[in-house]
């Protein structure tokens, strides 16, 4: 699987050239130094066409943000089955998670939002309910049904769970990405990562019957 992640909804090609505009100028020059006349000439559309899609520059980062959480569901439920063993479903799903979290796109729109988010709190708002509060909740369901199964111990919170699943994940890798000391990490960085994440994960909640590990 690659770190670039492209599937997206279907939209008009005029839209389409705007929210990549929008997405490259927002990642590039941050949110406040950007303005609607400098995405209508990147994107190539009149100021009339870019209001008539998006009210303001707010609703234009929500738009970019949502159209990306878009592509992560579903990436999300193309990983989420549950028919492999435990293991390997597992697996699966912290190699997507840390991918995205370690994707340029992923990392640019978080580092604008932390740049300007308190200066533009709806701004922060919108990101989380669009990204992170979206993606707890798909790991959230994912656990639950795994529960369902008895593939996990039923002694948990799955909302609870969540975070702490996330925030494994943001581990050194993720440190060494995000600062741009490892711009490009290797595959075999990538599986080191998810392999110790897999077995911390499998030893905490897997159930019994659904996976012995292999020492003590």
């Amino acid at each position: 699987m690659s770190a670039q992640m492209d599937i997206t909804p279907e939209i008009s090609p005029k839209r389409r050239q705007v929210l990549d505009a929008a997405g490259r100028l927002f990642l590039s020059e941050g949110f406040a130094a950007v303005s609607m006349d400098t995405v209508a000439r990147e994107a190539g559309v009149s100021k009339a066409t870019l209001y008539a899609y998006f009210s303001g520059k707010d609703a234009l980062f929500g738009a970019v943000v949502s159209e990306r959480c878009a592509s992560m569901v579903g990436h999300s439920r193309i990983v989420s089955d549950h028919d492999a063993p435990l293991a390997e479903c597992l697996r699966r799903q912290i190699d997507f998670w840390l991918r995205f979290l370690i994707s340029p796109q992923a990392l640019g729109t978080y580092r604008t939002v932390l740049a300007e988010g308190t200066r533009f709190p709806d701004l922060a708002r919108a990101f989380f309910r669009s990204g992170p509060a979206l993606g707890l909740s798909l790991i959230a369901q994912w656990i639950a049904e795994e529960q369902r199964r008895g593939r996990l111990r039923q002694n948990f919170d799955p909302a609870k769970v969540a975070p702490q699943f996330i925030a494994l994940l943001r581990g050194d890798l993720y440190i060494k990405v995000a600062l741009g000391l490892v711009p490009a990490p290797s595959e075999e960085a990538i599986a080191a990562e998810v392999d110790g994440a897999t077995d911390l994960l499998l030893r905490a909640f897997a159930a019994p019957s659904a996976w012995t590990p292999d020492t003590p």
